[in-house]
């Protein structure tokens, strides 16, 4: 597939034609031409309609044909018929690349979809870069190119935002406008035909303009593209995303939007989680976050200080403080005795340091200096509330001029509106980031914290497990030739094997005599399991015996189960039973397994077992590949977590042995995209050693004869 082969033309293009310009405003193709010019684009543009003519006094070519060879930007509003014939005939002039604004293609339905691959395929055999279709158009203010049909115009900034949804980025243009914030690049990607986020995040990686990157997603199309873009870029550049379709609700508004297939929700928080990513849930977070990281250092350490004029703001942001990743830093007693000769006697001399209602900007300046030459202290946030005498302004270049000689992270909350109102533009204009409370300010700390510690992580290390995978595969294509769509334990152990699993002791009894032989060589107690290809869950034939003492409980208790399996599942072949040593002394139960996401691939899950899984829904989410810091931390991830690391003088489980399961599990997962999903439930677990005691995998339908 096409990508920018050409960046440098798309964003910063010498030459740009318009198809579908209008001389009638209020016309998409009139404003795409109205906003280049109003832009200040330098190069030469050139509008393009059948009707020739100019059109705000640029003359107008009649026919694409007639446009020069080797463009480097085409804008395409035409109607939806005319799309094809016009992409076709950029493609024999080397057009580089081409924005597509024309809606009605994937997300109208399935005439619009196969239409919408057409696009794909005529820029893929042109290696033409093409954005939409059915998208706003793309700005770089540091070209003076506004390449879209916006009615807003943002100011150069730092910030790059990508997005697949037009109708956000027109209201976030329009707020953006009202806040002051700035962009390097606003880009609309509509339906991604071509390019797409990961595309983005290549370019604005190495884009000098962009400090910080910005994106709205509803779906991410090619996943595993994607991860390998974002685990790049989040090691140079923050990436902060809101990803839409978390509910049942969102995900089918997600569908009807741009044709999207809402992936599952668990999967693009791991996607995000383990490439660095930065998640918000609303977009008034998202920015808060992006001015933070495009104004301010990153800070070196979670101890944050707050320096207030009012005791209870103070306590508010204290307590926010301690439920987050940060902490209140402990100031050095040099600190507080300086302090101390500063204030008044009734002021507070520790964190948070309240420096009482009456300070004026020369207390304000005299304190943060001394606070901010604290080595303990990592970032800080200032707190005012308007009293009546308060120099607010001055107070707010106190801030201002404490932020530049320091470098330390500094985060204002002036609390009100009106009479801070001129406080909050200095700040801005200052790059110093201004909250109205305390919780949204430390909610940005902490994701600089967290970001912070991203990127000094050591590189991942991904295991090469040893395997014998020709032995798997056996047993997973001799269930597709006989049609089945599941491997259930008695004919997985052969898979567990493979993967060099540990396994209880397990054989098949085909008759009560064998059963009670093999139970004797096991050694007793022992469990007995129905063995069907046709029963996956054993419980619902009451399929399943254990802590089997002699061989008598053996016999009787083999007869039961297959009787009964055979009178409930007259269906089913019945093999017999599976014999099973019990499971190690004190051992806890977790399970592993995996589902196949339809963008990112195998989702590893891990949990506890019993009510933990089907109750508290306690599990936590990975996807593969799996390196040992990811199977370390999908473990001590989940809530029970304390549970297996042992309370009130418990052992903790042995987790390497856990660790080696969950990466065999993701490795298995990659080795055989025709399993949909596995599971092993459950695994027991003791302090010593862990064993895999049940295993069920469904095969994916399209590969049944």
């Amino acid at each position: 597939m096409a990508g920018i082969e050409h960046p440098h033309s798309f964003f910063y293009p010498d030459t740009v034609a318009v198809i579908g310009a209008s001389g009638t405003p209020g016309k998409v193709g009139h404003t795409i031409v109205s906003n280049m010019v109003a832009a200040g684009f330098k190069g030469r543009l050139i509008p393009v309609n059948p009707k020739g003519g100019e059109i705000l006094g640029l003359p107008v070519i009649s026919e694409v044909t007639a446009l020069p060879r080797n463009l480097d930007l085409a804008v395409v509003s035409v109607r939806r018929d005319l799309v094809l014939p016009t992409l076709e005939a950029l493609g024999e002039l080397r057009c580089k690349s081409c924005i597509v604004i024309t809606a009605g293609f994937k997300e109208v339905g399935l005439d619009g979809y196969h239409l919408e691959e057409q696009i794909t395929a005529i820029c893929d055999r042109a290696g033409m870069a093409l954005l939409g279709p059915n998208c706003l158009g793309m700005i770089n203010t540091q070209a003076g190119v506004n390449a879209s049909f916006a009615a807003s115009r943002p100011g150069p900034g730092n910030i790059a935002f990508f997005s697949q949804s037009g109708a956000l980025c027109v209201a976030i243009l329009d707020w953006a406008l009202g806040a002051g914030i700035g962009f390097s690049k606003f880009i609309s990607l509509g339906n991604k035909a071509v390019l797409d986020e990961a595309d983005m995040l290549h370019y604005l990686n190495s884009d000098e303009d962009t400090r910080v990157i910005l994106g709205y997603l509803e779906n991410v199309e090619h996943g595993e593209k994607f991860l390998q873009q974002a685990r790049i870029v989040s090691r140079n550049k923050p990436v902060i995303m809101i990803k839409s379709g978390t509910t049942a609700a969102g995900a089918k508004a997600a569908s009807s939007h741009t044709g999207a297939i809402a992936g599952s929700d668990q999967a693009y928080s791991a996607a995000f989680h383990q490439t660095g990513v930065i998640r918000v849930g609303d977009v008034e977070s998202l920015f808060n976050l992006a001015q933070a990281f495009s104004e301010q250092p990153l800070p070196k350490g979670p101890g944050l200080t707050i320096v207030t004029n009012s005791g209870g703001p103070g306590i508010i942001a204290a307590d926010t403080t301690e439920r987050s990743r940060l902490n209140m830093a402990q100031l050095t007693p040099e600190t507080v005795q300086k302090l101390q000769e500063l204030l008044p006697s009734y002021a507070a001399f520790y964190n948070p340091v309240d420096i009482t209602a009456d300070a004026d900007p020369i207390r304000y300046r005299k304190a943060l200096g001394i606070v901010a030459e604290d080595p303990m202290v990592h970032s800080i946030m200032v707190l005012l509330t308007p009293a009546g005498a308060a120099d607010i302004e001055g107070t707010a270049q106190a801030v201002i001029d404490t932020a530049r000689k320091y470098g330390k992270p500094m985060f204002a909350v002036f609390m009100g509106k009106r009479r801070v109102a001129t406080a909050r533009k200095m700040f801005r204009d200052a790059g110093v980031p201004c909250y109205a409370f305390p919780e949204p300010a430390v909610k940005s700390i902490e994701a600089m914290y967290e970001y912070a510690l991203w990127r000094r992580r050591p590189e991942l290390e991904y295991p090469e497990l040893e395997r014998d995978v020709e032995r798997a595969g056996e047993v997973i294509e001799t269930a597709i030739r006989r049609g089945e769509n599941e491997i259930v334990e008695f004919q997985a152990q052969e898979v567990l094997k493979a993967y060099g699993l540990p396994t209880p002791q397990t054989s098949l009894a085909r008759s009560s005599k064998e059963a009670v032989e093999i139970a004797e060589d096991i050694g007793y107690p022992v469990a007995l399991k129905i063995a069907s290809p046709q029963i996956s869950h054993k419980t619902d034939v009451k399929g399943v015996k254990v802590n089997l003492r002699n061989a008598d409980e053996v016999a009787r208790n083999f007869k039961d189960i297959t009787a009964r399996a055979q009178r409930m599942r007259p269906d089913a072949y019945i093999a017999g039973c599976l014999v099973q040593e019990m499971a190690p002394a004190d051992s806890r139960e977790v399970i592993i397994g995996f589902k196949r996401d339809d963008q990112f691939g195998p989702l590893l899950m891990f949990g506890l077992g019993g009510i933990y899984v089907e109750i508290l829904k306690d599990i936590a989410f990975r996807l593969a590949p799996l390196s040992r810091a990811d199977a370390r931390g999908i473990i001590s991830e989940i809530k029970s977590y304390m549970l297996l690391k042992g309370l009130q003088g418990d052992k903790p489980v042995c987790f390497e042995t856990l660790e080696q399961i969950i990466l065999a599990m993701s490795r298995f997962a990659q080795d055989f995209p025709n399993v949909l999903e596995a599971e092993f439930n459950p695994v027991l677990v003791n302090n010593d050693r862990a064993v895999v005691a049940d295993v069920r995998m469904t095969l994916d339908p399209k590969t049944m004869g």
